[in-house]
């Protein structure tokens, strides 16, 4: 008996919970809806919905099919499908989002890109995720141009032939 008397099916309408005043370092990943009510620090992946209450604070990325955010975020958002915005959340993240419904007084600063499911897929799958893809840095391109004397003029430390120099 190598689970051990667990059984790891997925019963439907089985719900996760972080309560309030509970405390959370890691990463969750649950094929259930979840509902996060304390604080939480790591990444949420859920292959349902995402619940944020209102007095949660949540420090990390969330991936999932649709969430509902009444508390704060700090962190990016992958929603496969739809995304709301309640009027008392504050997000403070990049949002990668299929639909958007956003109430009144609900803050948001960030980036909203609409993407398709297959672009969704694309961000997460993997190993390493697309949605962790950093870009190489441009290398800085220097202006060296002047504008002394013109362009005919050379550099302005040159030193002048003889017969550019006038009589006095």
């Amino acid at each position: 008996m190598a689970n051990f008397g667990r059984n790891d099916e997925v019963i439907a309408g089985e719900n996760s919970r972080i309560s309030a005043g509970t405390t959370i370092k890691g990463e969750i990943k649950t094929p259930t809806d979840i509902k996060i009510d304390g604080t939480f620090e790591g990444k949420v992946t859920s292959d349902a919905k995402v619940t944020i209450g209102e007095n949660a604070v949540i420090k990390g990325d969330i991936v999932c099919n649709d969430a509902d955010l009444w508390g704060q975020v700090n962190g990016n958002l992958y929603v496969k499908d739809t995304l709301s915005l309640k009027d008392t959340c504050v997000v403070e993240g990049d949002l990668h989002i299929r639909r958007l419904s956003v109430e009144l007084d609900a803050k948001f600063n960030g980036n909203c890109k609409m993407i398709t499911e297959a672009d969704f897929q694309a961000l997460t799958a993997g190993d390493q995720p697309a949605m962790y893809d950093v870009p190489e840095p441009e290398e800085p391109k220097y202006d060296d141009s002047y504008t002394v004397g013109g362009p005919s003029a050379g550099s302005p430390f040159s030193v002048p032939a003889e017969e550019e120099i006038p009589e006095a």
